[in-house]
């Protein structure tokens, strides 16, 4: 048994040396082949960093020049902006200048319908008063021409009577007389 302690190991190691000495073998081949992967990864990520800088410039200059464009854009739209601003301003002062004038007018015009409202009345009442007057007076010549008329009468009765008492007085004093 003896003997099998120290063949066993000796066994063992062979075996392993034959293993160690097929992997050792392909392990190298494959840190070779690892290495080489490496190597192009790198590269290749080099020429891909120089294509992505290369993108992004030329992307920067598009977007420095959309950026310019829009700027320009812009400024153009705010100057467009102040002029109808301004003009929106002029024509807001117009419009109160003109409705300070109308009013204004309006105000005088106001004060001179007032005037000839007041007129108006005035010749209305006035107009008003003498045709009453008119009226009155119409009235007033009916009746004073009725009283000339109850007056006339009246006379010619007084004098008819007067005649009649003057005839009664005659005929009494000749009556007396005789």
């Amino acid at each position: 048994m003896n003997k099998l302690y120290i063949f066993l190991p000796i066994l063992g190691l062979a075996i392993f040396a034959g293993f160690f000495m097929q992997f050792n073998k392909d392990h190298a081949a494959k840190l070779a082949k690892v290495a080489a992967e490496a190597e192009q990864v790198r590269k290749e990520k080099a020429l891909a960093e120089v294509a992505a800088r290369e993108q992004a410039i030329k992307s920067a200059i598009e977007a420095q020049e959309r950026r310019r464009q829009e700027r320009d854009e812009r400024d153009r739209v705010e100057e467009a902006k102040k002029k109808a601003r301004q003009v929106a301003e002029d024509q807001r002062e117009r419009a109160h200048g003109e409705r300070r004038r109308l009013r204004d007018q309006s105000e005088r015009l106001k004060k001179e319908v007032e005037t000839v409202k007041i007129e108006v009345e005035k010749l209305t009442a006035e107009r008003k008063a003498h045709s009453d007057e008119k009226a009155f007076l119409v009235t007033y010549v009916k009746q004073a021409e009725a009283n000339v008329k109850y007056y006339y009468n009246l006379l010619d009765k007084l004098a008819a009577a007067e005649a009649a008492r003057a005839a009664a007085a005659a005929a009494e004093a000749a009556a007396k007389k005789s």
